[in-house]
């Protein structure tokens, strides 16, 4: 397989995965009863914050297999898509918001293991990863304060 097939491949991986977790865990009645914070911001935000999101995943994923000398930055890279994967059954389905919470303090702690990982070797992945680690961040924000007020 050439070097673009892979590139594909990941990119199909990352957003399928994205769009399938989101419609089988899309915000119910649950969701719309919740206290939430102020700086809740509009659902219409969501779709093209994970799009732009979930095209620099893959890409320092398919970065990261393709160097393949690096392979515990590999290893990191699909635990923060599990962890990423996690989190919206975690509470939109078993509606469990300090469930949520953990898995989202380990999807935080692994982005960043991620963007340390790479920062010297391949600064293109690390640099990929934070608006992901801004908008995780400003995520586990929400959370917490969604898990407070309920």
């Amino acid at each position: 397989m050439t070097k673009w097939t892979f590139r594909i491949a990941f990119l199909i991986l990352v957003m399928g995965g994205g769009i399938l977790i989101g419609t089988l865990t899309a915000p119910g009645a649950w969701y719309a009863a919740l206290n939430k914070p102020v700086f809740n911001p509009p659902n219409w935000i969501f779709a093209p914050v994970w799009t732009t999101l979930y095209v620099l995943i893959a890409m320092a994923g398919w970065r990261q297999f393709e160097a393949r000398d690096h392979g515990s930055l590999l290893t990191l890279w699909w635990a923060q898509l599990v962890l990423n994967f996690l989190w919206s059954p975690a509470f939109f389905v078993l509606e469990m918001p300090w469930l949520a919470l953990v898995v989202i303090g380990a999807l935080w702690t692994t982005i960043v293991l991620f963007i340390h990982g790479t920062w010297r070797w391949d600064r293109s992945s690390g640099v990929a990863f934070i608006p992901y680690l801004a908008w995780v961040s400003f995520a586990t924000v929400l959370s917490l304060s969604i898990a407070v007020l309920n």
